[in-house]
Order: C-alpha cells, then structure tokens, then sequence
C-alpha cells in the first residue's frame, strides 16, 4: 500500500520542489496526498491542485496544513521541508510533535540549541526525522562506504571535500533574489556558503569514513564586498579516530560547475568519488594502478546494488539519488530501518560545526570544538 505525504515549500519554479517530487515517487511508495507548497497561498493551492492535490488538501500555509491533517484517518504519513532555512525549525518540530514523520531539507536548523532541541523530540515521540543529505545516497558513495568499512584501503589517514561552483560569482547578480538570500543572515543564519553546501560536503566526510568530527579551523571569505555572509569557505578538521580532513567550498569559483567531489587516503589504498561522474569511484591500492570502479558491475557491496536502478553505463542522476532516500525512509517508516538513512543527529552535527566554523573564522582560524554539547 502507497504511504500518503504531503509538502511544505517546493513550489512552482523552486529549485529542489521537482527533485523532491520525482523522487518520493519514483519507486511508488508514497503519493503526493497534501501540500503547503508557497508563501502565497493561493498560487500554492493552485500549483497543489495541478499536481493531482484534492483541493480540501492543497494548504494555504503549513499551519493550516497541520490542523488539517492532524486528525484525518488517511493523514500523510511523511511531511517533507522544503521551505526557507529559518522557517526549518519551527515547522519540523510542530510536525514531529504533532506525531507525523518529517524529511527536513538541510540545514535542519539556524541554530545548535534548535538542533537539540529537534534531536530530543524525534527521540521523545519516536518519530523518523529525516534530513535530506541526499548525496550520500548515490550507489557508489556506498560503495566506498562498504570498502572503508571492510578496511580495503586500511586505517583512513586523510579526506579531502571540495563543494565549490562559480554560478554565484558575477558580482552584478548579486542583489538578485535566488542568489541575494543565501548571503542575508536574517534568511541564511550565521553561514552563507558553508551552511549551503560545505556541510554536504562535511556530512559525506563524516559517512564514509565512518566517524564524527572532533574539532576545527576555518577561514571565511566575502569576495563580494556587498555580502554579509561567506562565498568561500577553507575548512581544515580533525575527526575522533584521527582522521585528518581539508574541506573547500566557494561559491565564486567560475569554471566549476556543481564541485562535489571527495577524496579518502587510507594507509593502503585511496578513492575518489565526484558528483559530475556519479557512477565511478577510483580506487588505487598502495604500489598498484588505478582503478575505475562503475555502477552497476559485479562485485560491488550489497549496499551499492540495491540502490543501482538503472543497467551499467547508463547514467544515474541527483533525483534517483533523492529516490533512494525516499526509499528508505518508506521502509523505516513501515518498520524496516535502513543503514545510512540521514537523521536529526547528522542534522545536528552539521549546525554544530557550521556555528563552529563562524567562531573559528571570527578568531583568525582559531581550532574550535565542533561537537554539539548534547553529544560530547
């Protein structure tokens, strides 16, 4: 039987709504039940309405969206946040508290006390809380999980995470609305481009190598003097077990287009993993050639081929990657809880560790700790 869910946020003309879309109901498991999907509230009925949204279910706002579902007997079974930063916090606990399961786009909160808090009451109601690191997701980041895991490449001395794009960096764009919030600390919180895309790139640190940051040292950057927050990023972390990391992120680096890419040094072995080819992972063992590892091939851990959807050479892009979160977060919420599922405590971590950077930066790159309190 299909799971019902509903959206907040994600409209019409929104970057991540259609990913959003496409993957919760690509494998069949959830139907597009209910939604709040703009701050003006007629276009987001009428947009809800198009999708296939019953009209006593196409919300004006998620406050409405709440009382309206709470007590239905078909209520949605998962809500997704999609919605500005600073509004995360707030409807992601409503929503947990009032008993539903929540997929929160990232960052989960402004603030690490909000990430506590949302920590403490996904544990409190048992409730999923989901947050949306959907990179990690992609079969081969799995992969090299599973290789690190089974020790193939020894104990991991360094990683090294780049999530740098230039299409921020024409400085006469920059008062434009897409691109002018993301630098506004009333609309982004404390971080600009670290709290938009350096923490993807920390989170995937932290997932395949398989532990936790301890602590760090940032320099911040506004390479466009009318930015409040940071356009670039140099991150340099240190995890529990020793792992040392080096992070980047830039949003004014013309020439790299989406820059995710991710590379772990073990004591026998390295691999490399970059978003623009998602279907390889290059693996070199010590004193032996590189190796192309793809998608799809025999061979590959069970965790890489249960997410694989499409045959070997065929491309597998960012959507199907958001699918395979929707996948599992079916299969937790039906009782069947999947390794690697993104949850409120990675939410948690991140904003630690974004706060973490802002005080580093603010210190000349003073080494901070970047654990939340609740976890230390």
């Amino acid at each position: 039987m299909k799971l019902n869910w509903g959206m907040i946020g994600g409209g019409e003309g929104s970057q991540i709504g259609p990913a959003h879309r496409l993957g919760a109901q690509a494998d069949g498991n959830f139907t597009l039940a209910a939604g709040a999907l703009d701050v003006d509230a007629a276009r987001g009925k009428a947009f809800a309405q198009r999708l296939g949204v019953a009209a006593d279910r196409a919300y004006g706002n998620w406050q409405e969206m709440l009382e309206g579902e709470r007590n239905r007997d078909d209520r949605v079974d998962l809500v997704t946040v999609a919605t500005p930063n600073s509004t995360h916090f707030e409807i992601t606990k409503a929503f947990l508290e009032a008993g539903f399961h929540v997929l929160c786009e990232k960052p989960m909160t402004m603030t690490v006390e909000e990430g506590e808090e949302i920590l403490k009451v996904a544990r409190r109601t048992g409730r999923i809380c989901a947050v949306n690191y959907c990179y990690s997701a992609y079969p081969m980041v799995r992969e090299m999980r599973a290789m690190v895991r089974k020790g193939e490449i020894g104990k991991v001395r360094l990683v090294v995470a780049n999530f740098s794009h230039g299409h921020h960096a024409d400085a006469a764009q920059a008062d434009n609305p897409r691109v002018r919030w993301r630098y506004d600390p009333k609309m982004a919180g404390v971080s600009g481009q670290f709290a938009d895309c350096g923490i993807h790139a920390l989170h995937m640190a932290s997932f395949v190598v398989g532990d936790e940051v301890r602590e760090l040292s940032a320099d911040f950057a506004s390479t466009i003097a009318s930015r409040e927050l940071e356009d670039d990023a140099m991150v340099n972390f240190r995890m529990e077990g020793g792992t040392v990391g080096r992070l980047w992120s830039s949003s004014v680096a013309i020439g790299r287009q989406h820059g995710f890419d991710i590379q772990i040094f073990g004591e026998t072995g390295g691999l490399r993993w970059a978003s623009e080819q998602p279907n390889q992972v290059y693996y070199t063992p010590l004193g032996g050639r590189t190796q192309i590892m793809e998608k799809g091939e025999a061979g590959l851990s069970d965790e890489a081929a249960r997410l694989s959807r499409v045959p070997i050479a065929h491309p597998e892009g960012f959507p199907l990657a958001v699918a395979n979160i929707y996948q599992d977060l079916a299969a937790a919420i039906r009782g069947e809880p999947r390794d690697g599922l993104p949850g409120a405590e990675d939410g948690l971590r991140s904003m630690a560790a974004v706060h973490a950077c802002v005080e580093s930066a603010r210190g000349r790159g003073t080494w901070v700790d970047a654990r939340p309190p609740m976890l230390r």
